[in-house]
C-alpha cells in the first residue's frame, strides 16, 4: 500500500500469520494518504513504511527469488 511516497510492504506466509513489514526506524513522522480500497484514509508512522524506491525495491526482491531481501530491515508483526 502507498502513498506515492512511501509504502507499507507486508509479507503473509498465509492467510493465519501476522506478517512481517518493512522498517525506516530512524524517521521520525508520519504520513498519511494510505487510501484503502473502502475509502478509508490510514496515516502511518514513517518508521513503518518504507520510501517508495526502496519498496519497489524490496517487492523486485520477494517476486524474483521468493524471499526477503537480506538488506532489508523488517519487523515481525503480532
Amino acid at each position: 500500500m502507498t502513498n506515492a511516497e512511501r509504502a507499507m510492504v507486508m509479507l503473509l506466509e498465509d492467510e493465519s500469520d501476522p506478517g512481517k513489514h518493512a522498517v525506516t526506524p530512524e524517521v521520525e513522522g508520519s504520513s498519511d494518504g494510505f487510501v484503502l480500497s473502502n475509502g478509508q484514509d490510514d496515516e502511518y508512522p514513517d518508521e513503518d513504511t518504507v520510501p517508495i524506491g526502496e519498496a519497489l525495491r524490496i517487492v523486485e526482491h520477494i517476486v524474483g527469488t521468493g524471499s526477503w531481501p537480506a538488506d532489508a530491515r523488517w519487523v515481525v508483526d503480532c
